[in-house]
């Protein structure tokens, strides 16, 4: 009986570890230096991974709550560096004129400094959610797992369709970058 618990404890374990091994680590720059994430975006056609993550007010949001409408994901490190908090008021501006569209602005930031950011740069236009307590970038691949930036995500957008399809994403090779907001 001994024997049998521990071999099935050790082909359990066994088997979480090479799942973990076997989703593809991406790699992405940080000023031209090689940063690992946790995976690689999810596909497009397929169904976008569910996520529960914070808003500035300390409350739940769901993907669901957003279903029938375009979803526009905008991944970022932190609204307290220059690249992310021009890529939040860009996405800001475009939202107003954007039809049946919602824009997701995702960080590992505080709901608090979110909620200060916004006020501070009157940001109105854009839902500010928090990945500080979900396994959003594991999900969604986006978490650095080593640097100086690790733990944090890595800059990526993510359009999901009406339906809960994903029709569009973009790792964006290098953090340092804004992503290609035309695509």
């Amino acid at each position: 009986m001994f024997s049998k618990i521990v071999f099935s404890t050790l082909f359990f374990f066994s088997a979480i570890g090479f799942a973990q091994k076997s989703k593809a680590i991406n790699t992405v720059l940080l000023k031209g230096t090689p940063v690992r994430t946790y995976s690689k975006l999810p596909d497009v056609h397929k169904p976008a991974p569910k996520f529960t993550l914070t808003d500035v007010n300390m409350n739940d949001q769901s993907l669901d709550a957003y279903k029938g409408r375009y979803v526009i994901l905008n991944i970022f490190p932190s609204v307290d560096t220059g690249v992310c908090s021009a890529s939040v008021h860009h996405f800001n501006e475009e939202a107003g004129n954007l039809p049946n569209t919602v824009v997701l602005c995702i960080s590992k930031d505080l709901p608090f400094a979110q909620k200060r950011f916004c006020g501070a740069e009157g940001i109105n236009n854009v839902v500010m959610l928090s990945d500080f307590r979900s396994d959003f970038g594991w999900n969604y691949g986006v978490e650095m797992i080593e640097s100086s930036m690790k733990g944090l995500l890595s800059r990526a957008v993510v359009v999901i369709d009406p339906s809960g399809n994903i029709i569009y994403e973009e790792q964006v090779p290098d953090i340092s970058q804004e992503p290609n907001y035309e695509a």
